[in-house]
């Protein structure tokens, strides 16, 4: 009985621990958007730096991006096929977030904007879908391009 009750006490003191710790705050929808432009506009800063590597960094695994004739699926499709358009000095494009809305969850967010040719005019929009996948960690999960600009 002697050592039953010192084993009491320290479970006592463990779950008055844990029932005393405050719950963590929910991040405002305004921050998590702020959070998905700056990583879009981060993603598009990889194409202006010609930094293919960087890129594929903002790709998740099991992203898709929709072309003219059939999606590509997977990370190392997408970066394959995108390869071609970090080769050479001057980027063949650019693109921004003009709007970004996040899900009340803050788990998933999509952001769209114009896609501008190499001098600057636009010439088409995109859409693209963000996975939060740890605090302040966005990976693109979808990405469709509309030549409208």
């Amino acid at each position: 009985m002697s050592l039953l009750r010192p084993l009491l006490l320290c479970l006592l003191v463990a779950l008055a621990g844990c029932a005393a710790a405050p719950p963590v705050p929910p991040v405002p929808r305004t921050v998590l958007a702020q959070q998905v432009a700056d990583t879009e506009r981060a993603f598009a800063k990889t194409m202006a730096d010609r930094d293919h590597a960087a890129f594929t960094g903002f790709l998740a695994d099991d992203t898709v991006f929709f072309t003219a004739r059939e999606p590509l699926r997977g990370k190392a499709a997408v970066a394959a096929h995108w390869k071609r358009f970090y080769t050479g000095d001057k980027p063949p494009f650019s693109w921004r977030p003009d709007q970004v809305e996040v899900l009340d969850a803050g788990d998933l967010a999509l952001s769209t904007g114009p896609v501008l040719d190499a001098d600057g005019k636009p010439v088409a929009s995109f859409t693209s879908v963000w996975r939060q996948v740890s605090p302040g960690v966005w990976r693109i999960v979808f990405d469709k391009g509309c030549n409208c600009p």
